[in-house]
């Protein structure tokens, strides 16, 4: 028999859950709310650092100069895992005018992205998902936290509560805005941002 004391904390935490899965922040970043004074980091930008694809190749974010990208915290076994298809879709519609979607699983949110990089790479084909897709990233663990993460969540001051948020960064690497979990890539407050960017 479960006591009410054990009933009480399982119902606090499916409550916590569910209040972080259902992240719909759209946070724009002003001058203001920049609170990046670490001395230690290096990058400028975005654009100026490094990451490491699946497939384990360093990939030089400098590629990506001049475009505008949307960085997201994806994961396979998630109930916004279904996000790939529109990622993809917002992909190929602004493709051609500068615009890039790139991926970072991660499973530190509901450890929703155990796999290896096949087990990755399958859950993108399942949804003809085909835009980037770096390795696995920590974001959570101030400690080990992927270098990039830690450049968009000084530069923001936001971060991610769940997986699939989003940072809209701008043609000179630079963060604009967040997106949580609950926000799909092809609403309005997303789609308009681009537009706006891709004008500019």
């Amino acid at each position: 028999m479960i006591s009410n004391k054990i009933k009480i904390r399982i119902v606090l935490l499916f409550s916590l859950l569910i209040s972080m899965s259902c992240d719909s922040r759209v946070i724009e970043v002003s001058e203001k709310s920049v609170k990046n004074e670490n001395k230690n980091m290096n990058a400028e930008n975005l654009y100026a650092m490094q990451a490491t694809n699946l497939e384990g190749e360093t990939i030089e974010l400098s590629t990506y100069a001049g475009k505008i990208t949307l960085l997201v915290n994806v994961a396979s076994k998630c109930g916004y895992t279904k996000q790939y298809a529109d990622l993809q879709q917002l992909n190929d519609e602004y493709a051609e005018q500068g615009f890039a979607v790139i991926g970072f699983p991660c499973n530190d949110f509901g450890k929703q992205e155990p796999g290896d990089a096949q087990d990755i790479s399958a859950c993108a084909a399942k949804y003809s998902a085909t835009f980037d897709l770096m390795s696995k990233v920590v974001i959570s663990d101030h400690a080990n936290r992927s270098p990039i993460y830690d450049y968009l969540i000084l530069e923001t001051g936001v971060e991610p509560s769940w997986n699939f948020g989003k940072y809209l960064v701008d043609a000179d690497g630079k963060p604009i805005a967040f997106f949580g979990s609950n926000i799909n890539p092809t609403s309005d407050e997303i789609t308009s941002r681009i537009e706006t960017l891709l004008k500019r």
